[in-house]
């Protein structure tokens, strides 16, 4: 076993076997928004940790068409802000409060120096959606719309 360990290591070290970083990915769910247009079905990563939401989608170069990841603050409405900072796709956000109404909607743009933009709510909110830029322009989802969490 020891010997194993010890041919694995060398192998690694040498570049012999190549080994792509692994993210720890929620598993999907899904998350219903209604507005103008009727119901729409996005699939969802979950940023549970305060680590997975830090990390987000940065370093993603791609987005499913109706795929986005969702961060949801159990412990109740925050205030906390968003930014794009090493993030490599255009993205829009939308944060919803504790009836399920969406109170902001943003694009966002990727952020390679400092100082980047920050993105928030005007209230407090206890989750937020984010999705390829124009999603929510393409699906007519607006301000005062609902998102529901399946």
């Amino acid at each position: 076993m020891r010997r194993h360990q010890l041919a694995l290591a060398l192998m690694l070290l040498s570049g012999c076997v190549r080994s792509t970083p692994s993210i720890d990915v929620a598993p999907i769910t899904s998350v219903t928004l209604h507005g103008s247009q009727g119901a729409v079905l996005v699939r969802v990563e979950e940023a549970n940790s305060p680590a997975e939401r830090q990390q987000g989608l940065m370093g993603r170069t791609s987005l499913g068409a109706d795929e986005g990841m969702v961060f949801v603050f159990e412990e109740g409405p925050v205030t906390d802000r968003f930014w794009m900072k090493d993030t490599l796709i255009p993205l829009s956000i939308a944060f919803w409060s504790a009836d399920g109404s969406i109170l902001a909607i943003h694009n966002m743009d990727p952020c390679t120096a400092d100082p980047c933009p920050t993105y928030g709510a005007p209230a407090p909110y206890v989750g937020a959606l984010e999705v390829d830029q124009g999603f929510f322009d393409e699906h007519g989802i607006h301000v005062g719309d609902s998102i529901e969490l399946s």
